[in-house]
């Protein structure tokens, strides 16, 4: 835990380092050129807020039921979360919020506040539509609730992701026989879309097998969460587990039509180095808080 600032601060200001000086691809200064790869500091947003915030509440008398503590808690998400939506990624800052509601509900803040925060939600989303969001973004939501009338433009992704995964059937067209995947019809299909293949090449059942394997992995962490010997590492796993969580669910909803088209990968099976680490770091320090929970 005393290494917690250092990690955010070091996040912080890799992604302040992005926005001027950062490599742009599609649109957006996401990345650093490193020469043999491109780093992509959000992607590791998730683990410097969670251990940062896990060790706000984790110490002393701190809890989320008073204002200043959960006002604290929300400046430190607000610094990442503004960094990284500047970038323009929407996508990579909205997986934040689980990692700040799972530690804060963790930490005994009560579900009426959770109400009213989604209540300011609904409330501020008009705002949101009008001011907040660029002209891409509100076309993705819109071409998410019919995609039919843009289906050669932003609606074409969507469209193909759903004839990827519907076209899988029971037990798939086998590995790398995929038409969808392997024809280049569903756009980075190796990337935020590869769930779509996996549908396409195993199938039903292939989605079931891996849908069950993301379950083991997430009931296995919420032990570690359960057995951990102090506060700290406890929060520290229900904000690492809830940001995992949400990105699976989102990820496979997205691939199978049921949310907006978002620049999120699916941990552990997504191309992307960063991302990668970034889920296989989160993973240390969850095994970390389990090897020690019966340390004195």
């Amino acid at each position: 835990s005393e290494y917690a600032p250092v990690l955010y601060g070091a996040v912080a200001i890799l992604l302040l380092y992005v926005l001027f000086f950062g490599v742009v691809a599609g649109g957006s200064r996401r990345w650093i050129s490193l020469a043999i790869f491109n780093l992509q500091p959000s992607e590791f947003a998730k683990a410097g807020l969670a251990l940062l915030l896990a060790t706000w509440f984790g110490q002393g008398k701190l809890n989320a039921t008073r204002t200043g503590d959960l006002a604290v808690a929300g400046g430190l998400l607000g610094v990442l979360f503004l960094l990284i939506a500047r970038e323009p990624d929407l996508g990579s800052a909205v997986t934040l919020l689980p990692v700040l509601g799972g530690i804060t509900y963790a930490a005994g803040l009560r579900l009426r506040l959770i109400g009213y925060a989604l209540l300011l939600c609904v409330l501020l989303a008009p705002a949101a539509w009008s001011y907040g969001l660029k002209d891409y973004q509100r076309s993705r939501v819109v071409t998410f609730l019919d995609p039919s009338q843009d289906a050669r433009g932003a609606g074409y992704q969507q469209i193909q992701a759903r004839i990827t995964v519907g076209s899988g059937g029971l037990t798939g067209k086998g590995f790398l026989n995929g038409t969808q995947g392997q024809y280049k019809f569903l756009p980075v299909a190796h990337n935020d879309f590869v769930y779509s293949v996996l549908a396409e090449e195993h199938g039903f059942l292939g989605v079931l097998a891996t849908l069950g394997l993301y379950l083991f992995v997430l009931l296995r962490s919420i032990d570690a969460a359960r057995l951990a010997r102090d506060r700290i590492g406890s929060y520290l796993v229900v904000g690492l587990v809830a940001g995992f969580g949400f990105q699976v669910v989102y990820n496979i909803a997205m691939s199978a039509g049921l949310a907006p088209v978002k620049g999120l990968t699916l941990p552990l099976m997504s191309y992307g180095g960063s991302s990668m680490i970034a889920t296989l770091m989160s993973f240390g320090l969850i095994l970390n808080v389990r090897m020690r929970r019966f340390a004195n």
